[in-house]
């Protein structure tokens, strides 16, 4: 499927030239912050579905549990494990690398406490789902800006690059082994966490193609 072959981050007429790019079109930066504002529910939903955490999380668990620190600390820690791989990949921050973190966070603070927490355990499969796709969706918005990804974004995308494969694969591989080390290493895996590992890299391929398409019919 066409839809899933994606093979890189597609370049718009509103990306930006260069992820280093302080200056970038109001459309583009607009853009930029509204797909970080849709990745930002979609974790809210994850996160109020219940239904299980993000691979990242029970990685983090996991850290956290051998080394003694916190949550908060423990995906700090990752955070900065997952940037230093961008180095020999060569991957270049930019603003939005900072927005990132900014935009997500404010997005999940503001929209949780109205979100629903659902007890029947159907619905919060089709909250996690929901969630998984408003991710993928707000992704394929916020990369095709081109104005710099955050951690786990920077070492899907580069990668990609290195190893030619589409997106899809390459996004279920590292959700699949960042799961897997955290169970290893004690933390909690949950029918939500298989299903965003499984689930994410379609739904970033999707985000992209469908952002894509769009773009050059709308032009």
């Amino acid at each position: 499927m066409k839809i899933l072959s994606v093979k890189a981050v597609p370049t718009v007429s509103w990306s930006s030239h260069h992820p280093l790019n302080f200056k970038p079109k109001l459309t583009t930066f607009g853009i930029l912050c509204f797909g970080l504002m849709i990745f930002g529910i979609g974790e809210a939903l994850l996160i109020a579905a219940g239904a299980g955490v993000s691979p990242w999380t029970v990685f983090a668990q996991g850290i956290g549990l051998v080394t003694g620190l916190s949550i908060g600390w423990a995906t700090l820690l990752v955070s900065l494990g997952v940037l230093a791989l961008w180095i020999p990949l060569k991957q270049i921050p930019g603003i939005g690398t900072l927005a990132n973190a900014v935009i997500i966070a404010a997005a999940i603070e503001i929209s949780l406490p109205y979100l629903p927490s659902p007890e029947n355990y159907a619905m919060k499969i089709v909250e996690t789902a929901l969630g998984i796709l408003m991710v993928g969706f707000g992704s394929g918005l916020y990369l095709i800006a081109h104005l710099g990804a955050g951690p786990r974004d920077g070492l899907m995308t580069g990668l990609q690059r290195v190893s030619g494969l589409p997106i899809a694969w390459v996004r279920t591989s590292i959700e699949i082994t960042a799961v897997a080390f955290g169970w290893v290493l004690g933390g909690t895996v949950g029918v939500g966490t298989v299903m965003f590992a499984l689930g994410i890299g379609p739904a970033v391929s999707i985000g992209l193609f469908t952002v894509h398409r769009f773009s050059q019919s709308s032009v």
